[in-house]
């Protein structure tokens, strides 16, 4: 079922790093995705907050990106005091598991540290850390034919029962 939006895709993702050659590092050299842009900035355009900052992207093969800031100022990025660091994720996809398995050994060998290979039912997953503490995810969809349609087909029914569960739950 198409989407019903001008929304065509995810041009990029924006992360707070400490240190923009030690993520360069990481995201270029190891996970292989090319630095293809890199901006000095003394404020920032769309509020006029001061700087400055560097704004570096890396490029995914389907032409988005996943962007950098670095402020300057060597900080490890806090996480979220409310949320477990499981919860938010950047997912990377992948043609093949052979490609999921293939990134893991080679981040193993990097001396990262992997979870997984876990079956979701319709991906197959690995996660690990980057160095400022972004959780990310490699994933290969797995689907059967139709699986996509049926969950969209019951998507809003599920999320009706999950808000009931949390309203119960709260009494």
């Amino acid at each position: 079922m198409p989407a019903n939006t001008d929304i065509k895709g995810l041009y990029h993702f924006a992360y707070p790093c400490r240190d923009a050659e030690e993520t360069r590092a990481f995201y270029e050299d190891l996970l292989g995705l090319p630095l293809v842009h890199c901006m000095q900035v003394e404020s920032v355009p769309s509020s006029g907050d001061p700087g400055p900052y560097a704004h570096i992207f890396f490029e995914m093969a389907d032409g988005s990106y996943v962007a950098f800031f670095d402020l300057g100022r060597g900080e490890m990025p806090q996480p979220s005091p409310n949320t477990p660091s499981w919860v938010q994720h950047f997912a990377m996809e992948v043609p093949t598991e052979q490609h999921v398995l293939d990134m893991k050994a080679k981040l193993e060998a990097a001396g990262v540290e992997v979870k997984g290979l876990v079956d979701h039912e319709f991906i197959h997953s690995i996660y690990f850390f980057d160095p400022n503490g972004l959780r990310l995810e490699i994933t290969v969809r797995t689907e059967e034919p139709g699986f996509l349609e049926h969950a969209a087909s019951e998507a809003h029914e599920k999320l009706r029962e999950w808000e009931q569960f949390k309203a119960a739950r709260a009494q």
